[in-house]
């Protein structure tokens, strides 16, 4: 009888790429070492929540300043239909200019008799206002300065506020001693502008406000210098007064 022989292992699979099949029985790490999913770290969601506080934030934010100025603007209409407020009112109704000298060395002395009026239209509100700066100019060159006592300004009041304007040995630039000078030697006269500045609070009632700085401006005045000791009258029929209000917002003034 002839003898077979058994071959001890299996030949090897052929072609190009092909792997050969795993021994059986596989052990843990061949079942699922292929298949088993790589562990990820799931992302925080930090950003996400801190995009959601700012978000609301924004949003509680934004909706207060609304309500405030829903507020404001209610009490501002209420205030307005209640009061009805106008600003005061100034006139410049008499200028005289006694004497205006300026010298070789540009050394100016002047003396200016001022009337103002002032004119509060309201029937509910009164005015109080502080001590008053007064300076006339020509041009840009400051001519003269005075003050105006403080007064408390009645409802539906005029009254007619008088002030005293000197300037004694001020010495000026060469630039605007030469324009003064030009100025003065002007037929139609010299052209002037009277601004008073000054703070002032309004009173309703028991109700006051805060002190605001309010500022006027008065142009359209002429002058021509005296011949002898007798005073010039300015001509104030073209006078126009602004009335300016300034509010000061920590170190800037609006």
């Amino acid at each position: 009888m002839t003898d077979r022989v058994y071959p001890s292992a299996k030949p090897a699979a052929s072609g190009n790429g092909a792997a050969a099949n795993p021994s059986f029985p596989a052990t843990k790490a061949q079942l699922y070492g292929a298949t088993r999913p790589t562990y990820r770290p799931q992302p925080h969601h930090r950003r996400r929540s801190r995009r959601r506080c700012c978000c609301t934030l924004f949003f509680w934010l934004i909706l207060i300043i609304l309500v405030l100025l829903l507020i404001i603007g209610v009490a501002g209409t209420v205030f307005y239909l209640l009061y009805r407020p106008h600003r005061p009112s100034f006139t410049v109704t008499s200028l005289k200019l006694s004497y205006l000298n300026l010298t070789s060395s540009s050394t100016l002395s002047s003396k200016f008799d001022l009337n103002v009026t002032a004119t509060n239209p309201n029937k509910k509100i009164l005015f109080a206002y502080d001590p008053t700066s007064i300076s006339i100019l020509s041009g840009h060159v400051d001519i003269g300065d005075g003050t105006i006592p403080s007064f408390l300004h009645g409802k539906k009041n005029t009254t007619l506020l008088k002030a005293s304007i000197l300037s004694s040995g001020q010495a000026l630039a060469s630039d605007d001693a030469s324009r003064l000078k030009s100025s003065m030697k002007s037929k139609s006269g010299l052209a002037l502008n009277v601004n008073l500045e000054t703070k002032v609070k309004a009173k309703m009632g028991s109700f006051k406000t805060p002190k605001v700085g309010i500022r006027v401006s008065c142009d359209g005045i002429k002058v021509t210098l005296p011949a002898g000791k007798k005073p010039a009258t300015a001509s104030t029929s073209n006078a126009k007064c602004q009335v300016d209000v300034r509010f000061k917002i920590w170190k800037w003034t609006v």
